[in-house]
């Protein structure tokens, strides 16, 4: 069954009022002062007047500031009401690539990019256009498509043809080369990059990878380049982590791992957001099935006499 990612906590906000429990999170280091109370102000909560964060623990009235934010009970309140926002959080599966527009996707990408963009470690086999694994990840969900261009998001887009009728989701500038382990990791919105605080990376749960605090690599983000990272959809990848980690008892994490005799779909079915997620597996694998119906090559069958 999926977990909530309340658990290891050990940063939590409560409503200064009533005591009532608004959210939490796990510190490792990199949340600042000020990053904290940006994200309370603008993704978690909704708050009539001026907002008020203090640290029960040192009963200090925390400002913007680059100080890490300690651990210990938050006290939220405000000259008006607050209460938790119900911005719908999107759940994803991680994506793959399965036709030539995906896999002209993972070309470009590592292109661009050459080694994990996450983690900083460097490929040595690029030069050889080995990538062995390396995944081309998509910061917004490419099983999301139709949510893609119900939202416009091809707006953020700034390197395809406006004549085309490509949805523009398969951009080089929705996506980041990183780490296999890395990847589900992402998609799960485990860590999370905020182009507002210099690209930096914020881990939400304990973990050892040692990319909590680092910067974004450059190379997929140079400000002159026509294929940099979308910015807008780095943020909006943070503000979907922010509200899978920090909202009430925050969103599930999901099963990912299926070794051969283990029924999928079953287990798909009984997850909150189960329905959602079996709809994209399904999507998906039916996309998959038609790719590989399409690339069988004709056989000419030649019978002697």
């Amino acid at each position: 069954m999926p977990r909530d990612r309340s658990p290891w906590r050990n940063v939590h906000f409560v409503d200064a009022s009533n005591g009532s429990t608004l959210g939490g999170c796990y510190q490792k280091g990199s949340l600042t002062e000020e990053t904290l109370i940006w994200i309370l102000g603008n993704v978690l909560l909704v708050v009539e007047g001026d907002l008020v964060v203090r640290h029960q623990e040192t009963n200090r009235t925390i400002v913007p500031s680059a100080q890490p934010v300690l651990p210990g009970t938050y006290e939220i309140s405000a000259s008006g009401t607050v209460h938790i926002t119900n911005e719908p959080w999107v759940a994803r599966i991680i994506s793959t690539s399965i036709s030539g527009r995906e896999n002209a996707f993972v070309r470009g990408v590592r292109r661009r990019d050459q080694n994990c963009v996450i983690s900083g470690e460097v490929n040595e086999l690029a030069p050889w256009n080995d990538f062995t694994g390396l995944q081309a990840a998509h910061v917004f969900p490419l099983a999301k498509e139709s949510l893609w261009i119900d939202n416009n998001y091809r707006r953020w887009i700034t390197n395809i043809d406006e004549d085309s009728l490509e949805s523009g989701i398969n951009s080089i500038q929705n996506g980041l080369l990183m780490l296999e382990s890395f990847h589900t990791r992402f998609d799960q919105y485990m860590f999370s990059v905020n182009p507002d605080d210099d690209y930096k990376i914020t881990t939400f749960l304990p973990n050892s990878w040692g990319i909590d605090g680092r910067v974004l690599e450059p190379a997929c983000r140079k400000p002159s380049g026509p294929d940099r990272v979308s910015d807008e959809l780095l943020r909006w990848h943070f503000w979907q982590s922010v509200l899978a980690n920090m909202r009430g008892s925050g969103e599930p994490l999901f099963e990912t791992d299926f070794p051969s005799g283990r029924d999928q779909m079953a287990v798909l079915a009984t997850e909150p957001y189960g329905k959602e997620r079996l709809e994209m597996e399904v999507s998906e694998r039916l996309k998959r099935a038609a790719h590989e119906v399409t690339s069988i090559q004709p056989v000419t069958v030649i019978f002697k006499g």
